[in-house]
Order: structure tokens, then sequence, then C-alpha cells
């Protein structure tokens, strides 16, 4: 578990890592060297409460302050979903960062065991097939007030599956926990 004040370095890696590339600068990263292990981490940033960019990486395939880094500079400028963060929309961004564990597959037999293994507040969720993937952090359910099955249908239609498509065995989901920051 990280502390709060190791959550605040963080937070602002991400505001300076955006900050910067208004600037053509890069980011000032002594402070933050002590997250040299690799995680996955997620940064949003939220506009009038409504989302404005969310991108990540699930996998630990960075140390923890180069992933900060590339997915605020992400979510900034690079999430297809929304266009280009302009300069002068920055001061109304609240960015929100999702330091993830190591997804672990869910084992079940038979996919209604889903509804028993997944806890909704706690655990994110990705799914996987031979097209594609999708993924869910663990406060969206909680945020919409989704039960198991409606986040699994969600999750598949992040995915561009059929709401469905979790009931494929074919289909391997996985769950992770997060811990969230918020400016």
């Amino acid at each position: 578990m990280m502390s709060e004040e190791e959550g605040k370095l963080l937070l602002n890696l991400a505001r300076e890592s955006i900050s910067c590339c208004f600037n053509n600068k890069n980011p000032d990263i002594t402070k933050v060297e002590k997250f040299s292990d690799n995680q996955g981490v997620f940064v949003t940033l939220i506009k009038n409460n409504q989302l404005r960019g969310c991108i990540g990486f699930p996998e630990p395939i960075f140390p923890l302050y180069k992933a900060v880094i590339k997915a605020a500079i992400a979510a900034a400028f690079e999430d297809p979903r929304f266009p280009p963060l302009q300069k002068q929309e920055f001061k109304d961004i609240k960015i929100e960062i999702s330091v993830l564990t190591v997804p672990k597959l869910i084992k079940v037999e038979n996919p209604e065991e889903y509804m028993e293994k997944i806890r909704i507040g706690k655990d994110g969720l990705i799914i996987r097939s031979n097209l594609g993937s999708g993924l869910l952090l663990p406060q969206v359910a909680t945020e919409y007030k989704w039960d198991v099955k409606t986040f699994l249908g969600h999750l598949c239609q992040k995915a561009w599956m059929s709401n469905d498509a979790w009931k494929n065995p074919d289909n391997k989901i996985y769950r992770f926990q997060a811990q969230i920051f918020t400016e």
C-alpha cells in the first residue's frame, strides 16, 4: 500500500507531465525515481465531473513513475475518444491515478460462478479473447451502481464484444485491484 503522500507525488508527476508537454519540457523525476518497481497504472482526467481521458497500462511493464508519465500524456493527448487536451482546458482538469495490482485470471467451471467471485467496488476487470480485450477499473462499477452481471456486460462492450461474451469459456476474465489517488 502506498501512502497518501506518495499518491500526491504521483498526482503531481501526472500534472507536471501534461504541463511539460504544453511547454516542450520534461518533468522533474528526482522526487519520484523511488517508484522504480514495475506496476500497472491508469491516469484518468475529469473535466466538469465528466471523463476527459483515461489511458494506462494494466500490466506492470514500466517502472511506476515512467508509467504515470506515459499514461498522463496519453490520457491528455492520445485517448481516441476525445480531442487532444487544450492548454486553456488544463486548469479545469482533475486527475485521478489508479495504481494496479497484477491482473489474475478468475478460474471458473461455469460462467455463472463469476457472480460469486467478482467483488463490486474492489475488483477491476479485464476480458481477453482472440479478437481483443477490454478493461474497466474497479471504481467504474461503483460509480454507475452496477451489479456483477451489468459490470461484465459493460466490460464486454468495452472490448467490442456482445454483452454476454463473458459466458464464452474461450474468453478469459482477469481481476485486479487498484489504489486510487485523486486531486
